[in-house]
């Protein structure tokens, strides 16, 4: 990856709609140039998809809760948490804490039989998502970035 595959890794993830045209003329290149950069950066996986991000309050799920599990039984919370229509992000992770899972929700109570529902599979510590931050664009590390 050079420096042009690193600023159309960062268009893109501003705006995964822009046009080919457009991101060549931001980049300085040919959009036939452009379009083969970005098929190739799909065809080694470093571009997974494109997604649209969804305001959360404005589809009724305003209540978000990052809840940690010692689980008992890590095949089912894993499937149960898959299943589940609240979960947004379940992570497998090594320490006294096995899963920890982001949910959105609706309602305290929705969240509550959540937590009721999720109690066979491990011990859950639930935390109330005040306010977050989330970085929208990620830049790859080049070998500049590993000598500094």
């Amino acid at each position: 990856m050079d420096q042009i595959d690193t600023e159309i890794l960062q268009q893109l993830q501003q705006n995964a709609k822009i046009s080919m045209k457009e991101l060549a003329a931001t980049v300085h290149l040919s959009s036939p140039a452009v379009i083969e950069r970005v098929k190739k950066l799909e065809e080694q996986g470093i571009i997974e998809g494109y997604r649209a991000k969804v305001n959360l309050k404005k589809i009724n799920r305003d209540i978000q809760a990052i809840i940690l599990f010692k689980s008992i039984d890590c095949k089912s919370l894993s499937n149960f948490c898959n299943a589940h229509p609240d979960v947004l992000e379940c992570y497998r992770v090594a320490g006294e804490i096995s899963y920890i899972v982001k949910i959105a929700t609706n309602s305290v109570e929705t969240l509550e039989q959540f937590i009721d529902d999720a109690m066979p599979y491990g011990t859950p510590s639930t935390n109330i998502v005040l306010s977050s931050t989330e970085k929208t664009v990620i830049t790859p590390f080049s070998d500049k970035n590993l000598e500094e």
